[in-house]
């Protein structure tokens, strides 16, 4: 059965782009494998309008969000950036 939304995922553990295109970001987990610091969500590549960001401590619990309604607007791309050793998987769609 096809999802109606196209929902799809995407698991990085570097710093890159999560999908090129516009999309709305549904939610995501991540893990900070032991390292600290901001977990950066832009619009528009590396350099690209920061559309939202949050801090991860050192430990290894998973961090789990589903943002409300449509979820958040990337009209570009969606880029991460990551602390060196976090991983996270991005839900996304239409």
């Amino acid at each position: 059965m096809s999802d109606p939304q196209g929902l799809k995922s995407f698991h990085r553990e570097t710093t890159g782009t999560v999908a090129t295109g516009a999309f709305y970001v549904k939610s995501y987990h991540c893990i900070s494998g032991g390292t600290a610091g901001d977990i950066i969500f832009r619009d528009g590549g590396a350099s690209g309008t920061i559309v939202f960001q949050f801090n991860i401590g050192t430990g290894t619990q998973p961090i789990v969000l589903t943002l409300p309604g449509a979820g958040l607007l990337f009209e570009t791309d969606i880029h991460v950036t990551l602390p060196a050793t976090a991983k996270i998987t991005t839900f996304y769609g239409k």
